[in-house]
């Protein structure tokens, strides 16, 4: 068989070894469906040459804008901008922030042509603050370009896709800080073993997702990334929270119940990622992603946003030192009469990251306000979200967070009716701790998505940006009571609904119930008929307000 055509920036002795070339040299699928399963099954993966192609093509559809700079606007700047340096020397724009560029079986004069081409996009892209991906994605297209103008130009059009609905690559702070945020979110969802080790091991949690994107664009050996990259492609963002979610999930199964190799969880991650051979194949890795079943695009992209919109009211759009999420729960001014500062700190690791950022502020104690449910309303409406908490007499403890301003109830009228979104959730901390979500997160077959209905696709309609994160009408729903999440009347508050409810109180904030509901599918989260001890509500408090 001939040679593979590797260009001069390849180390090729370390090509062999990294990646057999042995696969088939054409492609003549058209269709986004048929193509999407072949990038999923490494149609072109085992073919240097076929991958070239493919990625030249991919590339070339990508949307962008009018003027996006090409090959010859690199020939024209890069003696300019490079001067007299030699290539090794020169420095890296500091939008990579301090990443290193990964080797990927380059030759020196590889690892040379990557900052050249570094430098000459922020020279053509200056708007592009933060993007510490960009070196993986170049040193990986060089190998499949001629010269150095032809991967400039393959990743000038990457950066300036124009696609609303295809997000492909973080470039501000605020973007890559969300998408770590939302990452925590979709881990706290879908990842939870691994999540609850992550509490247990670090002191600031989303500091360990915040490193989700490196653990792709610089740690996976060059094989593996090779492979996320080809399905990026195609699908888009969404693969790479796939792929990371699937990276935790084998390292939560490997490292569960052994000492960590240092104190420092991130790097134990960095490093089970950077041999990650050892422990599964590309394919596996591939596979355990593609079962993850993730929320729609359009449900993604409203998390995004919303945790856009939250970290823009605290002012961190360029990067700064955060505080410890995990210490919003402070042990020297929180005083509760029904949970302790770890079983808080339990609690608020299960909350959305960006209420994590938040403190926990008292709104009401049936202790200090009275047993009357008058009062719990007066004291949380103008709170969004708040969280339930209850202890029986029996010494039981359970409660709920509630994603949605108790002031909602007044829309219907003085009628019952329920109201919230998916963010919801009820739990148990005594007898024994355990959560349960909307069912749909677990049970995402129980519906579809509605469906895009214009060319247009709605799920990039800027007025998609007030809608909430799992909104049920966002969803085809079977019937309503998989959305039953929070109701309020003058006599009773109910949480979860249909078959049965999560919780009943009463008007008194005296006697209460719980069993099985449809949308929660939860067990019940103390004894089925039960006396209250007390009730508290606590809302979430932004520590720059205090």
């Amino acid at each position: 068989m001939d040679s593979p055509g590797y260009n001069c920036f390849v180390d090729r002795d370390k090509m062999d070894a990294a990646i057999q070339d042995l696969g088939p040299k054409e492609l003549s699928c058209t269709e986004l469906q048929e193509l999407k399963q072949l990038a999923r099954q490494g149609y072109w993966a085992q073919s240097h040459a076929l991958r070239g192609k493919v990625y030249q093509r991919l590339i070339r559809d990508i949307p962008c804008r009018t003027v996006t700079p090409d090959a010859s606007v690199y020939s024209d700047i890069v003696g300019k901008i490079v001067g007299k340096h030699s290539s090794s020397s020169l420095p890296l724009p500091e939008f990579v922030d301090n990443t290193q560029v990964p080797i990927y079986c380059l030759n020196a004069r590889g690892e040379g042509a990557v900052r050249k081409i570094l430098l000459c996009i922020a020279n053509q892209f200056p708007d592009i603050s933060f993007c510490p991906a960009l070196p993986a994605v170049v040193a990986l297209l060089l190998h499949y370009s001629i010269d150095e103008a032809e991967c400039f130009e393959k990743a000038c059009r990457i950066l300036a896709c124009n696609d609303p609905s295809k997000k492909l690559i973080d470039q501000s702070f605020l973007a890559f800080e969300s998408s770590c945020m939302t990452f925590g979110d979709l881990v706290n969802k879908y990842c939870q073993a691994a999540h609850k080790l992550m509490v247990a091991v670090s002191e600031d949690v989303l500091q360990v997702y915040s490193d989700w994107q490196r653990w792709l664009f610089g740690e996976l050996p060059l094989n593996y990334f090779a492979r996320v990259f080809d399905v990026f492609l195609v699908e888009g963002y969404k693969v790479l929270y796939r792929v990371a979610l699937a990276i935790l999930k084998f390292f939560h199964k490997v490292r569960a119940g052994q000492p960590f190799e240092s104190d420092n969880v991130k790097q134990d991650i960095r490093m089970f990622v950077k041999d990650i051979a050892k422990t599964v194949s590309p394919e596996k890795l591939l596979e355990k992603a593609f079962a993850i079943r993730l929320f729609s695009r359009k449900e993604i992209h409203l998390l995004q946003m919303a945790n856009e919109k939250a970290l823009k009211q605290k002012g961190i759009t360029v990067k700064q030192k955060r505080q410890f999420v995990h210490l919003a729960v402070h042990a020297e001014n929180f005083r509760s009469e029904i949970v302790s500062v770890k079983e808080m700190r339990d609690i608020w690791s299960w909350v959305p990251e960006r209420f994590a950022l938040c403190q926990p502020l008292l709104l009401f104690s049936s202790l200090q306000h009275g047993y009357s449910l008058s009062r719990f309303y007066f004291h949380c409406e103008g709170h969004e979200p708040t969280l339930l908490l209850i202890k029986t007499t029996q010494k039981e403890v359970c409660g709920a967070y509630l994603s949605t301003d108790w002031s909602e109830r007044n829309k219907y009228g003085g009628k019952l009716s329920f109201f919230g979104t998916g963010e919801c959730f009820v739990f148990r901390l005594q007898p024994e701790v355990q959560r349960y979500e909307w069912v749909v997160i677990k049970h995402p077959e129980l519906i579809k998505p509605v469906p895009c209905t214009s060319s247009h696709s709605s799920c990039s309609d800027p007025a998609d940006r007030l809608s909430p994160f799992l909104a049920a009408r966002h969803f085809n729903l079977p019937s309503k009571t998989e959305s039953m999440f929070m109701a309020g009347g003058t006599d009773c508050l109910i949480i979860g609904g249909g078959g049965g409810q999560a919780l009943y109180i009463d008007g008194d904030l005296n006697r209460g119930r719980t069993g099985h509901c449809d949308t929660f599918n939860n067990q019940p989260l103390c004894s089925e008929n039960f006396l209250i001890a007390a009730v508290e509500a606590w809302g979430f408090q932004d520590p720059d307000t205090q």
